[in-house]
């Protein structure tokens, strides 16, 4: 990528959950679901879901750093999802839900953690997101790809990802791109 572009690798439950808000915002190229903080080569779906990987569902964010920051995708991050809850996110149970910032380089590691202690007041229960170094993300499998565009009367999609994607809509009005 050239020097205005920057990829950003995040984890905060389900990565459908992610996946469509972060494709709202103006400035993001493309949101690819996939699977990153484990020990095992290649993970499938099922095996991600078995717990015994160690991963962590996770989108990998390509954004144009012309028009949106590292920090603003964190804003977002944070926004989207509860980052006191160890190992869940809403109806979705297990270590492959956990909060979690995989990063790319120092600067990355340095924003994320100031971001955290930035935080912590605004919450009752400590953050527990992880802040680790992104050794090999994982692609998912097709059909997690694009998700709530091709499911979007799915009850899930309904219940869990319409929720997100208002909110990001409403408190980030600013930073989501023209339909």
């Amino acid at each position: 990528m050239t020097d205005d572009h920057a990829t950003a690798t995040l984890a905060g439950g389900c990565f459908w959950c992610l996946e469509a808000p972060f494709q709202e915002l103006d400035g993001v190229h493309s949101v690819t679901s996939g699977y990153c903080g484990g020990d095992v080569s290649d993970p499938t779906y099922d095996e991600v879901c078995s717990g015994s990987t160690g991963h962590a569902e996770a989108v990998q964010i390509a954004y144009d750093t012309d028009r949106l920051s590292y920090g603003d995708l964190l804003e977002v991050f944070f926004a989207l999802h509860n980052p006191t809850t160890e190992n869940r996110q809403g109806p979705d149970v297990g270590s492959q839900y956990r909060s979690a910032i995989f990063y790319h380089d120092d600067e990355q590691r340095e924003l994320a953690e100031a971001t955290i202690d930035r935080l912590a007041d605004a919450y009752d229960d400590p953050i527990v997101t992880e802040v680790e170094p992104l050794e090999t993300f994982y692609e998912a499998e097709d059909y997690h790809q694009d998700y709530y565009a091709n499911n979007p009367e799915r009850a899930y999609c309904q219940m869990q990802i319409r929720p997100k994607l208002q909110k990001v809509r409403e408190k980030f009005a600013e930073r989501v791109a023209e339909q």
